[in-house]
């Protein structure tokens, strides 16, 4: 994938080698800065080599130190195109067209990385050539992230940024183009995606293993990967000495593992200055749902420290229903959402597959992202969410069930709510009768009278159908968290 842009990549690199001051490869042609706050520029010199960095009639300096400099550009309003001059004592580099504008990380695994253009074994996006001969929009720029999997943090991503046209687009992360789109439509801003994303990855790929390591449960993780590695070089010193083994082991080191994507496709990536993250992940992780619901928080509190910002918006995407997901899986994201702050849950049960994991109707996920950008970042007051549990209470022989983000209220689409079921002490869930009472959910059963708890859309693929009238799904949930 986009072996053109890595092959440029490496070739600039290798030209490079020889420069007495480097920039990282974030600060090339096209870039997008983060407008409204300190922008760090950082890149590798010569040892004791002072570096001048000029942008936007700002003028910073800084020494080398450890093969590595670093200035803070003064915070800018959003605007452009400037030109980023940086200078040693032997060489001036130079990096034109560049922006400032909103910066979002697009992360996660294959429903992330599929980009816009059609795929060899993959169903096409919907509406995807009309959606990439429309795609004039120099402003929205992306930085793809190799696929990178590293034992120890990487320096740089080696890439570069491109601007998104109609020639450029159908490689671009399909659901970031989306959200990057629909956001540059509403705050009128150039927007900057880091596109960093792997298919079948799980979160603890995406992790530090200093973070992992806190906790007993996910250490586990940790010593399973450690146990491979040693296990790996006994069967590889037996190899060698021709001791019966047919063929070469398979080192875990050069596969995808523990930490392997953060090391490699995260750290690169700091102190990069950013507005937020978009995430969508989790299927890799469905079979482990209950670790799910401490490895995901955990991941949003290592990315937040990586970047020091505490309430750096993390938007996620909930899994879409297909015949293999458990609903466990969405539920350790609602409860990722309740328990965690300046998060927000984009909600997909309307626009999911039975048949794909890989859904095609990509553009409601990126809108949905941009609402809750929107709100979540840039503060406005506008729905953003489809209506959320909050809590329950029994009166008689019914359920009555509150939800937040109601926005202007609820609603079935269709003639009457389905996907509500009800269960007594013996928690066995019959169908149920829903009604809309104000912004409540009334659930009841002829066959329960003593109801304790309720479920909605409690399958791998629900057939569910209440909204706020905002037209944005509630996500599904059931009254008896375990």
């Amino acid at each position: 994938m986009k072996k053109q842009f890595l092959f440029l990549a490496i070739l600039l690199g290798s030209c490079c080698a020889q420069a007495k001051v480097v920039p990282n490869s974030l600060f090339t042609d096209h870039a997008v800065f983060q407008q409204g706050v300190k922008v760090p520029v950082w890149g590798t010199a010569d040892k004791n080599e002072s570096v001048i960095v000029e942008f936007n009639g700002q003028r910073k300096q800084a020494v080398e130190k450890e093969g590595r400099w670093l200035v803070e550009l003064d915070a800018m309003p959003h605007g452009g195109p400037y030109v980023l001059t940086i200078s040693g004592k032997e060489n001036r580099v130079e990096a034109t067209d560049i922006y400032v504008g909103e910066v979002w990380i697009c992360s996660g695994q294959s429903n992330m990385e599929r980009q816009l253009g059609p795929r060899q074994g993959q169903n096409p996006i919907v509406n995807w050539e009309q959606e990439r001969d429309a795609a004039n929009y120099p402003l929205i720029r992306e930085y793809y992230v190799p696929r990178m999997n590293a034992d120890e943090p990487v320096d740089d991503a080696r890439s570069k940024w491109q601007v998104c046209s109609p020639q450029t687009v159908s490689e671009f992360s399909c659901v970031g183009y989306f959200f990057a789109r629909d956001l540059h439509k509403a705050v009128n801003r150039p927007v900057g995606i880091l596109f960093s994303a792997v298919g079948g990855t799980p979160a603890e790929y995406w992790t530090a293993r200093a973070e992992l390591e806190q906790y007993p449960d996910l250490r586990a993780i940790v010593e399973r990967y450690d146990r491979s590695l040693i296990d790996f070089a006994q069967k590889q010193a037996v190899y060698k000495r021709g001791g019966g083994v047919g063929e070469a082991p398979s080192n875990p080191a050069e596969q995808r593992h523990v930490s392997g994507h953060y090391n490699g496709m995260i750290r690169p990536l700091q102190p990069y200055a950013i507005k937020g993250v978009a995430w969508y992940q989790g299927e890799s992780n469905d079979g482990r749902t209950k670790q799910y619901q401490t490895l995901f928080p955990l991941m949003i509190k290592n990315w937040r420290e990586d970047w020091k910002q505490p309430n750096l918006p993390f938007l996620f995407v909930q899994i879409a229903p297909f015949k293999n997901q458990s609903p466990e899986i969405r539920e350790a994201q609602l409860l990722t959402l309740k328990s965690t702050p300046y998060t927000a849950m984009v909600v997909t049960v309307d626009c999911g597959d039975a048949n794909d994991i890989h859904p095609t109707h990509k553009q409601p996920v990126g809108y949905r992202l941009s609402l809750a950008a929107r709100a979540l970042a840039y503060g406005e007051n506008i729905p953003y969410s489809g209506p959320v549990y909050q809590f329950s209470e029994r009166q008689g022989n019914q359920m009555t069930i509150h939800f937040s983000q109601v926005g202007r209220g609820l609603m079935a689409k269709g003639k009457e709510l389905k996907g509500f079921t009800i269960a007594g002490e013996d928690k066995q869930f019959v169908p149920a009768k829903a009604e809309i009472k104000g912004n409540t959910v009334v659930v009841s059963s002829p066959h329960v009278q003593s109801p304790v708890a309720v479920r909605y859309g409690w399958a791998h693929v629900p057939d569910v159908n209440l909204f706020n009238k905002d037209n944005l799904p509630a996500s599904p949930f059931r009254t008896d968290v375990e």
